[in-house]
């Protein structure tokens, strides 16, 4: 059998709908932050109150996906690398992750209710062995050997192969 190791990024989108209480505190700190840090990217005389606007004039406010993260680094890090929200087959909930990419989909500085961003959570390497009955089919061992202890995630919206090794 040939076996590949595979990398999952599972991506959550968070705006002023969201309903869960760490989407909530996410939401209000990466907004103030944005806030914040704008600033340094803004022209005094030439406000730009929206993200996409800053962007198309200042291409160093790309900067600020890095930079407003940051505010979502602590609620990160109380999730130990797990995200809670991706079941496998059996019912557990959790999905491994080793590390996180936060980026913003678009804000106002002038409106609250406008603020969305993305988190894009990215798995360990992991062994993978296909498809099945639309579940990808992998296992935590990346060691060759015989045996796997086996997860399956169901393929699903927000769910994707983001690095494929071959052997």
């Amino acid at each position: 059998m040939k076996i590949s190791k595979i990398r999952l990024a599972y991506r959550v989108i968070i705006d002023s709908s969201s309903t869960i209480i760490w989407d909530k505190y996410v939401f209000e700190d990466t907004f103030n932050e944005y806030k914040m840090q704008s600033q340094q990217f803004n022209s005094a005389g030439n406000i730009k109150n929206t993200f996409r606007e800053l962007l198309s004039e200042n291409e160093k406010a790309s900067q600020l996906h890095f930079l407003v993260g940051i505010a979502a680094d602590g609620y990160v890090q109380q999730l130990k690398g797990n995200f809670h929200r991706v079941s496998d087959v059996l019912g557990n909930q959790y999905f491994p992750f080793v590390n996180y990419k936060l980026d913003i989909v678009n804000t106002d500085i002038t409106d609250h209710s406008k603020h969305k961003i993305g988190i894009t959570f990215y798995s360990p390497l992991l062994t993978y062995f296909g498809i099945i009955e639309r579940n990808y089919v992998v296992s935590k061992n990346t060691e060759n050997t015989n045996e796997y202890e086996t997860i399956m995630f169901p393929v699903q919206p927000h769910l994707s192969v983001c690095y494929i090794q071959q052997e």
